[in-house]
């Protein structure tokens, strides 16, 4: 079995990023792939995305995974976008090329495939968004696609009414009746009780965060999934556009 001499440098940069299954992740891809290639995590502060992502421009990297805090750090930085990157005004995947930098935003593709895998099919249903961030937005945009209703709750209520106006969706009220519940808040938040309760009696809770950083079930006092199904398939599907890219690259031109 051929294997690419030609290695193909991707990382994931963010803060934290010790945490990341990342790495793990996608040299796992790799190896599946039958391409020679790393994958490396990179701790990099909020307010240094641009600099990050010239250094690794700079090394030959062909692109990178970018989480928290950087995500609209890095929306700003592309002079393309994806759909659901656009709509979001964030981005989780940057892909260099010699004249601009392309970036998308698979979080969607992720919140949908941990609520199916969690047992609820979104299309007709109420769900309800805790957060406001890169990843609650991004979950927005993906449920809206497959005909769901969102309804999003968060600590602020001004910035949940604006995302609620902004993708003209409800905000969430006390006499609301959900069907799921997708949960963005940092692993530290506190939930209001009123919220907690609705977060106890759902049918289908998950919380984005996995690993250690996945808090929501001590919060609530019930078993919830963690968001390992959410990371593996928008890691998938951003793999899948770096291999296409790769691959095209090793392509001769006629």
């Amino acid at each position: 079995m051929e294997v690419s001499v030609v290695p193909l440098r991707l990382a994931v940069i963010g803060d934290p990023v010790a945490h990341s299954r990342s790495p793990e992740l996608h040299r796992g891809f790799l190896a599946q792939a039958d391409i020679a290639g790393t994958y490396e995590a990179i701790r990099v502060p909020a307010g240094r995305c641009a600099a990050a992502v010239a250094a690794l421009r700079e090394r030959g990297f062909l692109g990178c995974n970018v989480t928290t805090p950087l995500k609209e750090e890095a929306f700003a930085l592309c002079d393309e976008l994806d759909d659901t990157a656009r709509r979001s005004e964030s981005v989780n995947t940057l892909s260099f090329f010699a004249d601009r930098i392309v970036g998308a935003n698979t979080d969607g593709l992720g919140a949908l495939a941990a609520l199916r895998a969690a047992g609820c099919e979104p299309r007709d249903k109420a769900v309800l968004i805790l957060g406001v961030g890169p990843t609650a937005r991004a979950a927005c945009v993906a449920f809206l696609d497959v005909a769901a209703f969102p309804i999003v709750w968060n600590r602020t209520p001004q910035r949940a009414e604006a995302l609620a106006e902004r993708f003209t969706m409800k905000r969430f009220t006390s006499e609301e009746m959900v069907d799921a519940v997708f949960a963005t808040l940092p692993p530290e938040a506190e939930l209001p009780e009123e919220i907690a309760r609705v977060v106890r009696s759902a049918p289908v809770v998950v919380d984005a965060n996995y690993g250690p950083r996945a808090m929501l079930s001590q919060r609530i006092g019930r078993v919830v999934p963690d968001g390992s199904t959410m990371l593996y398939a928008q890691a998938r599907a951003s793999f899948e556009r770096w291999c296409t890219q790769f691959r095209t690259s090793l392509t001769p031109e006629t």
